[in-house]
């Protein structure tokens, strides 16, 4: 665990070291939710491959910047969070929800650092289906991090999957929050508020896994069908379960995820 400076912000890394000459993966998690949330992800991946995460500035360990951004603004962060943290070559990149948005977003316009890109239960923003209003509106509130009970009680309806009967969901959750993180949350919203990639992902080169669930009520699965269908080197994974499968199914997730890579 270490604390960079990239463009201006200090930004909360943690470095998982593995094997010299492996490119790492680089995590983009959600919306609010701190590095250590995908830790259950980490753990199932081969111990030899190298692993990047951190904080969006405002989440977790990095303080919350001074004026808003968009994504990318923080892709460019991003690629100078690289030049500081010892990493050879170009990265691996996966990301989740609304880190599957700057996952794009860093594809396109920092290429030049991208291997293979992982596109897991997100969308192309804008000009995306969207999933109903009712969801919807409990994702602009970060209330499901910071109350557990409203969490659980909500958890099935919004994320689906296996939080439709897993009582533990609001402490998972709830254990990654941010301590002060409403600023920060807010600067994510305003950060991808009316951004769109679908002018941009016909241009993105790297080969791409889009990953999608077939009970995902924030991200209707034919946001994955868009998205494969445009980028030109692309596969489509559709998977049994949810918004958060990345963590709750990660035993089934992670290895589609390697062979990926590795292939």
């Amino acid at each position: 665990m270490l604390e960079v400076t990239a463009r201006g912000h200090r930004v909360r890394v943690a470095i998982d070291d593995g094997d010299p000459g492996r490119s790492p993966l680089l995590l983009m998690n959600g919306i609010g939710a701190r590095l250590e949330l995908l830790q259950p992800f980490v753990d199932r991946l081969d111990p030899g491959r190298p692993v990047i995460r951190f904080d969006v500035p405002g989440v977790g360990g990095s303080p919350a910047p001074r004026r808003p951004y968009r994504l990318w603004m923080l892709a460019r962060t991003v690629a100078a969070l690289l030049d500081e943290v010892p990493v050879a070559g170009p990265v691996d990149v996966l990301g989740i929800s609304w880190g599957g948005g700057l996952a794009q977003q860093f594809a396109f316009t920092q290429s030049r650092h991208v291997r293979r890109v992982v596109l897991v239960a997100t969308s192309p923003g804008a000009l995306s289906v969207p999933g109903s209003p009712w969801v919807l509106r409990h994702m602009v509130s970060r209330r499901r991090y910071t109350d557990p009970d409203y969490l659980t009680r909500i958890a099935g309806t919004i994320y689906g999957g296996t939080a439709r009967i897993d009582p533990d969901i609001g402490e998972t959750m709830g254990s990654h929050r941010s301590p002060d993180g409403n600023r920060g949350y807010l600067m994510q919203l305003l950060g991808a508020a009316g951004w769109t990639s679908m002018p941009f992902l016909p241009r993105i080169k790297a080969p791409t896994l889009v990953l999608t669930g077939d009970d995902d009520p924030i991200i209707p699965r034919v946001n994955g069908r868009m998205m494969s269908s445009l980028i030109p080197d692309s596969r489509l994974h559709i998977y049994r379960g949810g918004h958060l499968a990345l963590v709750t199914e990660a035993d089934a997730l992670a290895p589609v995820i390697e062979d990926f890579l590795d292939s």
